[in-house]
């Protein structure tokens, strides 16, 4: 049973503000509307809405996305961290002690200057306003000087500086008053206005530290409707749109206006399983609906080749991506692992002790592709006699922490947003981790994921995130069954615009549009 709940469908002239009216015309027009040097400007349309802009509420980040604010550090093209803000940084105390030089002639939006204080300021922000901040940054004190901050943690931390990488922890003026609708950032791009859900206008903020922001303007929008946002990009109401659905890139690409632009994110598809059941406890009944799951066909059929097949959670190029599991693929595979869990298919059902199996799988539709795989996963699964009933939420990180009426889930997350294993392992498997959904409580697991974050050695790290990992794999806690590409479609006029593999970066200072 596929229960469906319906969300608002927006046409291209209510839903998305416009650089033109949407008509025959209105590709050539949004051309010559950002013609002048003077007025350049761009709408982009990204695909989960808004509701804040307060970066310790919002879930999506759009205040770094949307180039307002930025971090001390950034995570590159090369999935290694660098400075931003900060200029440099060092440690002592393995790993307790951090000491950050806040670079020079840096100014909020406001025209006030950025120093250690500041920064400080809008950190203590984060960890009284987000908890799970708080317990991530695990700062003990924080003492400003000029320029220097010098943070202690509770503990010592020897990926600090990776933490400070995420978008909860940009850089604000904290004495704005009005940091949902207008936060006062030092990124290129200062707030114009905010509406709840369904745009953001930017300015360009012209004494931007780091050099010239070619465009003058810029709409961030917000739209769920996969098919709206290809309407838009066609019609030219807007010039570039985050995640068109996959079964249109092949109409994308046969439009010479059109570029598409897509590169392996850190973002991984899984297949969860609640370690509460009692028969997702049993490790064979795992790998009989893991063995369900035919990567191959996710990527050719589902996802139009813009994925790869994920070996684990992190993409191969990471250092600590262990081998990938053995375990049987298939539908016979499937039937042993059920026999070796003692079940017997008998009248088309997979029954043990005569109660048939029978699981609910909870995903949603932000991600297309995520249904589409539950139901073939469903009906892979009705051929040993296993039912699965899809139940499709609005809002799954949600629903899968606080309910506990669910036996499988297809979700997607970052993995290593920030180049580490730590982030991932830490918050989805360790028994007080934020985005443990699973419920999973595994000792050793537990003892190597902490050891991890305790460990300063590069090396070693990797080794401890290799056998975490490894584990996870063997016993299949997780299923892990690709990494979607980060797919964006623009105007061919759009300039200088970067795809990055771990969705913070959107607007840029160098986003441009091409003039006559």
């Amino acid at each position: 049973m596929l229960i469906k709940h319906f969300k608002p469908f927006f046409v291209c002239a209510a839903l998305l503000v416009s650089l033109t009216a949407c008509n025959g015309n209105a590709d050539q027009a949004s051309k010559e509307s950002a013609s002048s040097i003077d007025e350049k400007k761009a709408t982009f349309v990204f695909n989960f809405p808004s509701s804040t802009l307060n970066p310790n509420v919002d879930e999506n980040y759009t205040a770094i996305r949307a180039g307002v604010a930025e971090t001390l550090v950034k995570i590159g093209e090369d999935l290694k961290i660098h400075p931003w803000l900060a200029k440099e940084w060092k440690t002592t105390d393995n790993g307790q002690t951090w000491v950050f030089t806040i670079k020079d002639h840096i100014t909020f939006q406001n025209g006030k200057p950025l120093d250690a204080a500041a920064v400080k300021a809008s950190l203590n922000k984060t960890i009284q306003e987000s908890m799970a901040m708080k317990n991530t940054l695990n700062i003990e004190s924080m003492d400003a000087s000029g320029q220097t901050l010098t943070i202690k943690t509770k503990n010592p931390l020897p990926k600090f500086p990776s933490e400070l990488v995420h978008p909860s922890t940009v850089i604000l003026d904290v004495n704005e008053p009005n940091m949902s609708k207008k936060p006062i950032g030092t990124g290129p791009f200062k707030v114009d206005s905010f509406t709840k859900g369904t745009e953001l206008k930017l300015t360009s903020y012209k004494n931007y530290w780091d050099g010239d922001v070619h465009l003058k303007h810029a709409v961030f929008a917000f739209n769920e409707d996969a098919n709206a946002r290809v309407a838009a990009l066609q019609s030219g109401s807007a010039d570039i749109i985050y995640r068109p659905p996959f079964e249109s890139i092949s109409t994308l690409k046969a439009d010479s206006s059109i570029a598409i632009n897509g590169v392996p994110s850190v973002r991984t598809h899984v297949m969860l399983y609640n370690a509460t059941k009692p028969e997702l406890k049993n490790e064979n009944v795992r790998k009989a609906i893991n063995a369900l799951i035919d990567q191959e066909e996710v990527v050719k059929e589902i996802m139009d080749n813009q994925a790869t097949v994920a070996k684990g959670p992190f993409l191969s190029k990471f250092p600590f991506s262990p081998a990938p599991s053995k375990a049987g693929k298939g539908v016979k595979a499937a039937k042993k692992y059920l026999e070796q869990a003692g079940y017997e298919i008998k009248n088309g059902k997979a029954l043990k002790e005569g109660k048939p199996l029978s699981l609910s799988l909870v995903t949603y539709d932000s991600l297309p592709e995520l249904p589409l795989i539950a139901q073939v996963i469903q009906s892979k699964a009705k051929e040993l006699g296993i039912t699965i009933n899809i139940v499709l939420t609005d809002d799954s990180d949600h629903y899968l922490m606080e309910k506990n009426d669910w036996d499988l889930s297809i979700y997607s997350l970052l993995t290593a947003p920030r180049g580490d294993a730590s982030y991932y392992l830490s918050t989805c498997y360790l028994p007080n981790g934020g985005l443990n959904a699973s419920r999973i409580n595994d000792k050793d697991l537990t003892a190597t994921i902490q050891k991890l974050n305790s460990t300063v050695d590069e090396n070693e790290r990797n080794t401890l995130a290799k056998q975490a990992t490894e584990k996870i794999n063997d016993e299949m806690l997780t299923s892990s069954i690709v990494h979607p590409k980060n797919v964006v479609a623009y105007k061919k006029y759009v300039k200088n615009w970067v795809t990055s593999p771990t969705e913070y970066y959107m607007l840029t200072k160098d986003l441009d549009i091409e003039t006559k």
